[in-house]
Parts: structure tokens; C-alpha cells; sequence
């Protein structure tokens, strides 16, 4: 049986995904999947980079504005909805395509991940919980590191929802989240064309900075003051890059202009860990976006590849 075919395009942060997806949409008659774990949530569209309707050119997207911000998302919800949706623009004789950072969530639907095969223990969790509410996110996170340090360097302290899931799993087993994930990634369960966009360091820093002066000029800190007022906090969503940093400036924590500096830092680790992620864990083919190139020529070297790889 001929598997699905799926075209996938993956780099850091500000590289130039969004642009590059829509032209090769319109050239596959493609349907965007977004693989961003964060532009699920409704009234987060600037600090999440969300792209907006005009810029979606009439493409179709999915998995955009689907949550409310105060609402869990998980890894594996993500590919329980992912996979049925590829089905349906397929049926259409249409290409599916996922287009993000998120690197796992990527991954889990790519690969035969089994997400129930994993035991829980609801009453470890909650003492987890609590030693969370009293000691802090670095606590947790370090005493991951002692026993899964694979998981916990690939894990953000911040996202402590992961943080503990993968603590629950050793607790469980006695075996690493990272070695399970190891031992369920066999073989692609797609057809997959897997494009990675990538740029010179320090070219993609600056626009880095660039994005975050611009989301700051947009209304970036409205966007969170409106959360931040409707007491919206300590959920998943907050705790992502361009919130939490400025729910701390609210909270007096830091000044303003430390709030939008540590935004920029935090924006330039995430990008670094999402290429050292991507180059490590899948067999993507690299296309450089470092400025000056020209874009259209660009969009044909990328879609060349797609037809060969995909026999198109």
C-alpha cells in the first residue's frame, strides 16, 4: 500500500518559514498544517508570529486559533489530530503540508510514536506538582537531569508540563522518555519531502531582534496586558517566549527594558535549540535563506526537490 505523501518544512524561528510554505503551497495546491505548538491559542498572534489572513494568500491552515489560552495542548494530542487531517487533504487530491518549529510534535506524527504505551502514576505526578508550587521549575528540571540528562537538556524548565511527564515515565519504567522515544522511531510512516530552512547565525539573530522590536511596535505588550488582566497565568501558554517575559515586567520582577532584552535571548536560544533538534533527530534536506538570495529562485530549487523526492 502506497504510503501518504507529505511535505514538511521545518527551521528556527524568523527564518523565513512562512513566506516560503505559501508559495510552495500554491504550487502543490497544498493545505498548511501548522507545526507550532504555540499559534494553537486564540489571542496570541503577536508574540507567536501567528500568520495572518492575508498573508495565508487563500491557502487553507489548520490548527491555528484552536485553544483557548488557558487550555492544556500536548504532543499527543497534536498527532491525534494531525494524522486524520493529512488523511482528509489527501482525500481532497490535495498535499499536505506541516509547516514549524516544534520540533517533537513534528517528530511524533512523522514517526510511529505510541504515547499510551507509557504507564502513568497520577499520585507521583501530584507530588511533583506540589514540589513544583514550592521549590520552583529549576528544581524539578534538575532533578530530571540526574536521571534522564538527554530529556532535561532537550526540555525547556519552563515547559514543566513536559518536565514532569518525563519524570513520571523514569518513575514508571526505570527507562529514560528519551530511550523510549528511541525505541519506537523505526521508519517513516510517510512519504515525506522534509525541508529544513536554515541561515548564517548572526544574520538570523538580528532578525530575531528585528521580529521582537516589531512585535513590541505591533502591540505585543497590549496582547499580553489583555492576558495578563484577565488572570490568565501559570498555564502552558503563558510560559511560552514573548509572554512570560513580559508577565514579569508586569509582576515588577524586572524593568521594561530588561523584560524585551531577556525576550530577545530567550527568541535566540530557542532558535539555536531548534536547529541543533532538527539536525540531530530527522533526515532533513537543508536549503541556506541567508540574505541577499532570490526568493522565486529559492522557491524553485525547494520545489524541484519536493517533485523528485516525492515523484510528483
Amino acid at each position: 500500500m502506497d504510503r501518504e505523501k507529505l511535505v514538511v518544512i521545518i527551521g528556527p524561528t524568523a527564518v523565513g518559514k512562512t513566506k516560503l510554505s505559501i508559495d510552495i503551497a500554491h504550487r502543490l495546491n497544498g493545505e498548511i498544517i501548522s507545526g507550532d505548538s504555540m499559534q494553537i491559542y486564540k489571542s496570541m498572534d503577536i508574540g507567536t508570529a501567528k500568520i495572518s489572513q492575508d498573508e495565508m494568500e487563500g491557502v487553507p491552515h489548520h490548527l491555528i486559533d484552536i485553544k483557548d489560552p488557558g487550555d492544556d495542548y500536548s504532543v499527543a494530542e497534536f498527532q491525534e489530530t494531525v494524522r486524520p487531517l493529512i488523511k482528509n487533504i489527501t482525500a481532497k487530491s490535495k498535499m499536505p503540508m506541516i509547516v514549524g518549529g516544534t520540533g517533537l510534535y513534528i517528530q511524533s506524527v512523522l514517526y510511529d510514536y505510541h504515547f499510551t504505551d507509557t504507564p502513568s502514576d497520577p499520585e507521583f505526578r501530584q507530588r511533583l506538582e506540589l514540589e513544583l508550587s514550592e521549590k520552583g521549575e529549576g528544581a524539578i528540571h534538575q532533578l530530571l537531569a540526574s536521571v534522564d540528562p538527554e530529556s532535561a537538556q532537550k526540555i525547556h524548565p519552563n515547559n514543566t508540563r513536559r518536565v514532569i511527564r518525563a519524570l513520571e515515565i523514569f518513575h514508571c519504567t526505570n527507562i529514560p522518555m528519551h530511550d523510549h522515544l528511541i525505541q519506537q522511531k523505526n521508519e517513516l510512516l510517510y512519504d515525506v519531502a522534509l525541508i529544513g530552512l536554515t541561515m548564517d547565525r548572526e544574520v538570523l539573530y538580528n532578525r530575531i531582534n528585528e521580529r521582537v522590536d516589531l512585535m513590541v511596535k505591533g502591540g505585543l505588550i497590549e496582547e499580553v496586558k489583555d492576558l495578563y488582566d484577565q488572570g490568565i497565568r501559570d498555564t502552558q501558554s503563558i510560559k511560552a517566549i514573548g509572554y512570560k517575559e513580559i508577565y514579569d515586567y508586569f509582576d515588577g520582577k524586572v524593568s521594561y527594558e530588561e523584560a524585551i532584552n531577556q525576550l530577545k535571548q530567550n527568541s535566540r536560544r530557542y532558535a539555536k535549540r531548534q536547529l541543533t533538534w532538527f539536525r540531530n533527530k530527522m533526515d532533513v534536506k537543508w536549503f541556506d535563506m541567508t540574505p541577499p538570495i532570490n526568493h522565486v529562485q529559492k522557491v524553485d530549487e525547494i520545489f524541484s526537490y519536493i517533485a523528485g523526492k516525492l515523484k510528483l
